[in-house]
C-alpha cells in the first residue's frame, strides 16, 4: 500500500529542490531521513517534513500499523515548478530589472516492501 504527501508553493526554485530530492529517491525511509538530516541545504528541511507527513499518511491508511515492520521506502519523489512572483528592481539609467521569485511543488510517495497480511 502506498501513501502520498505533497508540499505546494514551497518558496524555493525547483532546480535547487531537485538536487536534494534526487538523493532520497528509492531509498528506505530511515535512510532518507538520515540523508536529509545531514544535508546542508535549505531544501532538506522542507523535504524532511514531507517525508514524515507521507509516513504519517501511510500509518493512517493502514489502521495504525508500524512503519518499521513493513520496510517503507520512497517509491517516487519529484518536484514540479510552481508559480512565479514577479517583482521589479530599480536599475541604473532609469531602467528596471525583473526579479523572479520561484516556487515549487514536491510530491513524495512511500510504499511498503513487506506485504500487509489481511
Amino acid at each position: 500500500m502506498e501513501a502520498l504527501a505533497r508540499l505546494r508553493n514551497c518558496p524555493m526554485s525547483a532546480r535547487k529542490m531537485r538536487l536534494v530530492v534526487d538523493n532520497i529517491r528509492g531509498k528506505s525511509v530511515d535512510e532518507a531521513l538520515n540523508i536529509l538530516k545531514f544535508t546542508n541545504k535549505e531544501a532538506a528541511g522542507w523535504l524532511e517534513k514531507v517525508v514524515l507527513a507521507a509516513i504519517s499518511n501511510w500509518t493512517n491508511k493502514t489502521e495504525s500499523l508500524s512503519p518499521e515492520d513493513y520496510r517503507l521506502f520512497v517509491k517516487t519523489a519529484y518536484v514540479d515548478g510552481g508559480s512565479v512572483l514577479k517583482r521589479f528592481r530599480p536599475a541604473p539609467h532609469g531602467r528596471a530589472h525583473r526579479i523572479r521569485k520561484r516556487m515549487n511543488h514536491v510530491t513524495i510517495v512511500v510504499e511498503n516492501k513487506v506485504k500487509i497480511a489481511e
